[in-house]
């Protein structure tokens, strides 16, 4: 908006002379002059200086809210900034942390890991010092007594490849071959009781075939009978020869000795 009394307003109207500075508003009529202007101060009156315009005054909130709307903002956008970078950091401490406890973990793992072999294998050692393995009784053999049941055995003696017992006109033959097994039956008890060499020993190969006696060939091969239904007193003792017949080329590797069927004893088992 153009001030009143500006240079641009003062010009006289053109093919005027200009007046000078000093000249005096000649007294005129209401009416002379022309209408304002919209937006423009009327003119002063003749003889009198127009007031100046008086500024227009900036509200005084203006200042003090754009203040407070520049703090607002400012602790909104740098406080939630401020936050995520702390944030960050405690993520990345977090981070920094739990790999170092993975890796303090992971190296402690093998050490944890051997300890308890090492701790393992401490009792076996001991326990192998303190704790010697007992030894297995020895199986009985020939020559051994045995006792099985009511009786006590002594095998003396082991012989294979027979194909005939008996005399010329009296004699078996076997089927494969026979061995013959001299076995001494003694009464241990304090009664008189039956030996039967047939059902009472059998005989087993290194196959673990077993093999029952042959009370043909047991009659054959003993002068008087022996083995064969022998009543035997307390103390007394029948030697006997106990027939196999066994395929050709059979080796007899141990040979039982049955404790009965009314007695609570185990079976002696002697290797040949």
């Amino acid at each position: 908006m153009t001030a009143p009394y500006e240079p641009a307003q003062n010009q006289p109207p053109t093919g005027r002379p200009p007046m000078p500075p000093n000249a005096q508003y000649s007294q005129a009529s209401p009416g002379q002059f022309p209408p304002p202007h919209a937006g423009q101060f009327p003119p002063p009156p003749p003889g009198q200086a127009f007031p100046p315009p008086t500024p227009k005054k900036r509200a005084s909130w203006l200042l003090p809210t754009l203040i407070g709307v520049g703090a607002v903002v400012v602790l909104c956008c740098g406080g939630s900034m401020v936050i995520g970078l702390v944030s960050e950091d405690k993520k990345t401490e977090a981070t920094s942390v739990d790999s170092g406890a993975s890796v303090a973990k992971s190296s402690a793992a093998p050490a944890s890991a051997a300890a308890p072999a090492t701790s393992a294998a401490a009792p076996a050692s001991a326990k192998t010092t303190a704790a010697p393995t007992p030894v297995k009784p020895k199986t009985p053999g020939i020559g051994d007594k045995v006792r099985g049941g009511d009786f006590e055995f002594t095998v003396k003696s082991v012989k294979c490849g027979i194909s005939q017992v008996g005399s010329d006109f009296l004699n078996t033959k076997a089927q494969g071959t026979f061995c013959k097994i001299s076995v001494t039956v003694k009464n241990v008890t304090k009664r008189a009781h039956t030996f039967h060499a047939d059902g009472s020993l059998t005989a087993q190969d290194a196959s673990g075939r077993e093999y029952e006696a042959d009370g043909e060939a047991g009659i054959y091969g003993n002068s008087d009978g022996q083995g064969f239904l022998d009543e035997i007193n307390p103390g007394n003792s029948v030697t006997a020869n106990v027939y196999f017949d066994v395929p050709k080329g059979t080796k007899l590797k141990t040979v039982t000795l049955d404790a009965g069927l009314f007695t609570l004893a185990e079976d002696a088992l002697v290797v040949l």
